[in-house]
């Protein structure tokens, strides 16, 4: 494999549109509010998110080779490290360049916003390296699914309407919520996949705790309760049911997740959550922006 290749799979491309969905929703209710979109804001928080997730996926990457989870004979997809790829060191340092990247976004964003995107950007950058970093990663323990919801979810929504408006509102946490919800289920998903093997290799995520039929059932609850709560949004009207557009496909997805055995099949599953969040996010875009 060559190295531009290499480098392209390492990054995930596949799940970044996690971290992108979020600023376009939040901005989506600014818009709503204000009826003025800040482009320069709005391109700088798209850029940081994407290399946040980036720098997270990579050091992900290292983390689980050192740590003896990611072997040549997992089920996900293949890994950089664990393949031979790309070196530990390249890696981590491509994993630093990003969180650098995002950094230097944060500099101009930090300049607009003021100390609440300190604390966001700081917050953020941190929890990325923590998440299969240091002595306790996050991703090694049952929080993992909280860590998604908060981070993809409450602060990438959230810290995308503060900077259109430099304010926080109900209807932005809201708007947050159903977005993260979704973005938890794709962690589900690479949870209930790997969960064998992160059983042995001493990963407690919440589907080695909880075991498989309970975590399909919270993977059904993840993909439902964004639909359930769109009445939430009545104050906008019947744009507010067009995230329903996407429905039939989380529900085949969930037929999917519970009649699959766990497996390679799961890595395209996964793609398809991450796809289903796209969709809803987009959806949910329009319905703010009309």
């Amino acid at each position: 494999m060559n190295k531009s290749t290499a480098w392209f799979l390492a990054c995930r491309p596949k799940t970044l549109t996690v971290s992108l969905s979020p600023v376009l929703v939040g901005t989506a209710v600014a818009w709503h509010d204000t009826q003025a979109v800040l482009w320069l804001p709005l391109l700088a928080a798209a850029l940081g998110a994407a290399c946040i997730q980036i720098g997270t996926n990579l050091f992900n990457d290292v983390g689980d080779f050192l740590r003896g989870t990611d072997t040549p004979e997992r089920l996900g997809p293949k890994r950089a490290a664990a393949e031979g790829w790309l070196s530990v060191a390249a890696i981590r340092a491509g994993a630093w360049l990003a969180f650098a990247l995002a950094f230097a976004c944060g500099i101009y964003l930090v300049a607009h916003g003021g100390w609440p995107i300190v604390a966001i950007g700081l917050a953020s950058l941190a929890a990325g390296w923590a998440y299969t970093g240091g002595p306790k990663p996050i991703a090694y323990g049952p929080l993992g699914e909280v860590f998604v919801f908060v981070f993809f979810g409450l602060v990438a929504v959230g810290g995308s309407y503060y900077l259109q408006t430099l304010s926080l509102t109900p209807i932005a946490l809201l708007a947050a919520a159903l977005v993260g919800l979704h973005a938890a289920a794709v962690i589900t998903v690479n949870n209930y996949r790997d969960r064998d093997g992160d059983a042995s290799n001493g990963k407690n995520t919440l589907a080695v705790r909880l075991g498989r039929p309970t975590t399909r059932r919270i993977y059904a609850a993840e993909m439902l309760a964004p639909y359930v709560l769109l009445p939430l949004l009545g104050g906008l009207g019947w744009p507010a049911a067009l995230p329903l557009l996407s429905l039939p496909l989380a529900l085949q997805l969930i037929r999917r997740f519970h009649r699959e055995p766990p497996g390679p099949v799961f890595n395209a599953i996964l793609a398809a959550t991450a796809g289903l969040q796209l969709a809803f996010a987009l959806l949910l875009t329009l319905a703010f922006a009309i």
